[in-house]
């Protein structure tokens, strides 16, 4: 079976989901005074980033949290997960800050990683779904 059909596919990737938002958001927020040089960024916008994914993290634990996580629910979690992309690129695009090249890449990495989170949550909310897993 492949893991894009798989049942827990859901679950696993909203986990995964807010493991990664909290890691990041504890090295944002810990770690923004040391980063901002090496990143180009502000301390202050890497901060306030970290502070942001907190409320977030909360979220994706609690639909995480249910055996069968309400359908609605994923959807604003998958909604968030891309407009943080879409913020992230405007960032990088907008000329509003001067990041080096591993600023961009920080930046990049992390969009990418957020987008096949959303990937995996929408093909996994399907698979639910589809075999009556959700609420």
């Amino acid at each position: 079976m492949s893991i894009l059909r798989s049942p827990s596919l859901l679950r696993f990737a909203l986990f995964a989901d807010a493991i990664a938002s909290g890691a990041s958001a504890a090295l944002m927020i810990a770690g923004a005074a040391f980063l901002a040089p090496l990143l180009g960024l502000p301390e202050g916008l890497l901060y306030e980033a970290g502070l942001v994914l907190i409320p977030f993290v909360i979220l994706v634990l609690i639909v995480a949290a249910r055996q069968r996580p309400a359908e609605g629910a994923v959807w604003v979690v998958i909604a968030l997960n891309l407009a943080w992309v879409a913020a992230s690129v405007l960032l990088l695009v907008s000329g509003a800050v001067s990041p080096t090249t591993l600023g961009y890449a920080f930046v990049g990495v992390q969009a990418l990683a957020v987008l096949m989170l959303a990937d995996l949550q929408f093909f996994g909310l399907r698979n639910a779904s589809s075999s009556g897993l959700t609420a």
